[in-house]
């Protein structure tokens, strides 16, 4: 089956991360399946439930059910189909993140057909950690979970960078760069190569630093910036005009 980072054309080391960069947790990801086909909802179901590392504490057959079912359970993730009945995966990503009764909202992973979606777009605006196209493998289902729940940004963001790239061109906004003015010059030049979909060691290689101060320098971007990971890193870099779409990697 065609995996993300067969649609996109390439596999840098970004996109090729494995569930051994995840560190262990110390209990089971709790996983909601929200989708409104049945035996699409059944089959990932079932086959996150083969993983010992994984609890499916839930299903939904639409967006409103999902928010319902995300607070009564607490998920640490959620398997979310962006076209859903009653409310769809972006409205129900937006209620997610915003509610002050989850003190730790799960980490969304937008289901989709195709890797170019602009509700894709939108559920990332949202949200979203990242998204997944329905026809992945499930060995890559399995590490998706794994990583966003430990976290981090969704494994293959030279997808996720081109989607953001393509929706910002095609629905262009105007730039907010007075959001970047809590940034260090360090710091903006970080959030642009995060936009670039660089790994920590390629960051490290790029600025001529070592690991630790990459991760020092990212904790502080996303901190100082309010963003939850490296996903959202990349939508405020195009969504601030800091990164432009055809203009390669400078600003």
């Amino acid at each position: 089956m065609t995996t993300p980072e067969a649609a996109a054309g390439t596999t840098t080391e970004s996109d090729a991360r494995t569930t051994a960069d995840v560190p262990d947790r110390p209990h089971p990801v709790r996983i909601v399946v929200a989708d409104d086909h049945e035996v699409v909802r059944a089959g990932y179901a079932g086959l996150l439930a083969t993983q010992p590392d994984f609890t499916v504490v839930g299903t939904a057959r639409d967006g409103a059910e999902a928010v319902r079912v995300c607070r009564e359970q607490r998920p640490d993730v959620v398997l979310m189909d962006v076209r859903m009945p009653v409310s769809d995966g972006i409205q129900a990503t937006a209620e997610l993140m915003s509610d002050a009764g989850l003190a730790q909202p799960p980490r969304v992973l937008i289901l989709t057909t195709f890797d170019l979606d602009e509700h894709v777009y939108d559920a990332l605006i949202a949200g979203a950690s990242g998204f997944l196209l329905k026809d992945v493998t499930a060995e890559r289902l399995f590490d998706a979970v794994r990583v966003v729940a430990a976290g981090e940004a969704l494994l293959a963001p030279g997808v996720t960078r081109r989607l953001i790239a393509e929706f910002a061109r095609l629905k262009p906004r105007a730039p907010r760069r007075d959001a970047l003015a809590v940034l260090t010059p360090r710091e903006s030049e970080v959030l642009r190569l995060l936009a670039e979909g660089l790994s920590n060691p390629e960051l490290a290689g790029r600025l001529h630093v070592g690991e630790e101060t990459v991760k020092t320098h990212v904790s502080r971007v996303l901190s100082k910036l309010g963003l939850r990971d490296r996903t959202q890193a990349v939508v405020m870099a195009y969504e601030t005009g800091l990164v432009v779409p055809g203009a390669g990697s400078s600003a």
